[in-house]
C-alpha cells in the first residue's frame, strides 16, 4: 500500500498525525474521522500498552491532552477511559481505531510506552487473519529502536519505521541495519543528502511534523516519499 516510485506531485504521501489533529483533539476516534474526510493515505496515532490493552494517547502524562493528571503508566485502564480527551471523546483502545478505520487507509502504530512490541505486533497479526487486514495496511514506528527489533523478530513481514530527531553518523545505515521500511525524521534535520543516502539504501523518506505549504514544497523539491501533517487538506492543496 506505501507507494511512491513516481515522484509527482499527487504521490506523496500523506499521514495524517495524531489524525487531523490540527482541526479536532489528538489521537481521537473524531480526529480520525476528520482525517479520512480530509484525504489523508494513512492514519498515525501512538500507543501505550495497559492492563492488556493498547490506548492510543501521545504523552507519557496525561495533563496536555486530557482531563486527568499523572502518568499514563500510573493509571487503571478503568481511570483512563473515564477521562476526556478533548470534546467530549474518549481516549479509544487501539482496535477501536482500527474497527472505525476499516481498511479505509493505512495505519502507522507508533510504540511509545514499553512492552509495547508484543501486543501491537499480535493485534496487527489478529486484523490481519480474521479482519482481512494485510500487512500493507500497517506500518509500526518507534524512537525505541529495540522494540523496533522484537516486533521484527515476532513478525518480519510487518513494516518497520524508525523515528529519530537528526541525521547520525552515518547516515540511514542504522534503519538498514534494522531492516526498516521507513526513517521518519524531523523536518528541522532533513537535508537531501540524507534523503538520497536512504534512497540507496532503498528506504522510504517520511518527514515530521510539516504544516504549512511552503515546508511541504520544500519536502517535495528535496525528494522526501511523504509527511506526517496536522493538516491532512495541505497536501491536497498543494498538489493542484
Amino acid at each position: 500500500m506505501i507507494q511512491n516510485s513516481d515522484k509527482s506531485l499527487n504521490n506523496l504521501i500523506c499521514f495524517a498525525h495524531r489524525g487531523a489533529s490540527g482541526h479536532e483533539p489528538e489521537n481521537t476516534l473524531l480526529s480520525i474521522e476528520k482525517a479520512i474526510s480530509l484525504g489523508a493515505q494513512w492514519i498515525e496515532i501512538d500507543v501505550y500498552a495497559v492492563e492488556n490493552e493498547l490506548v492510543v494517547i501521545h504523552d507519557e502524562r496525561l495533563e496536555r491532552t486530557t482531563n486527568g493528571t499523572g502518568y499514563v503508566m500510573d493509571q487503571s485502564l478503568e481511570f483512563l477511559r473515564s477521562l476526556d480527551a478533548g470534546k467530549g471523546q474518549r481516549i479509544p483502545l487501539l482496535r477501536e481505531v482500527l474497527n472505525l478505520i476499516s481498511k479505509r487507509v493505512g495505519v502507522n502504530v507508533e510504540l511509545k510506552g514499553t512492552k509495547t512490541a508484543q501486543p501491537v505486533t499480535a493485534l496487527v497479526d489478529d486484523y490481519i487473519k480474521n479482519n482481512d487486514w494485510t500487512y500493507e495496511q500497517f506500518l509500526v514506528s518507534s524512537f525505541d529502536h529495540n522494540e523496533l527489533k522484537k516486533v521484527k523478530a515476532l513478525q518480519p513481514k510487518i513494516k518497520l519505521g524508525a523515528l529519530i530527531s537528526s541525521v547520525p553518523l552515518h547516515y540511514a545505515r542504522f534503519a538498514e541495519k534494522l531492516e526498516a521500511y521507513s526513517v521518519h525524521i524531523k523536518i528541522k534535520s532533513i537535508n537531501k543528502e540524507f534523503v538520497d543516502d536512504d534512497h540507496r539504501r532503498k528506504l522510504k523518506v517520511f518527514v515530521f511534523t510539516v504544516n504549512s505549504l511552503v515546508d511541504i514544497e520544500r519536502m517535495r523539491s528535496i525528494g522526501v516519499d511523504g509527511i506526517f501533517t496536522d493538516y491532512p487538506e495541505l497536501v491536497t492543496v498543494s498538489s493542484r
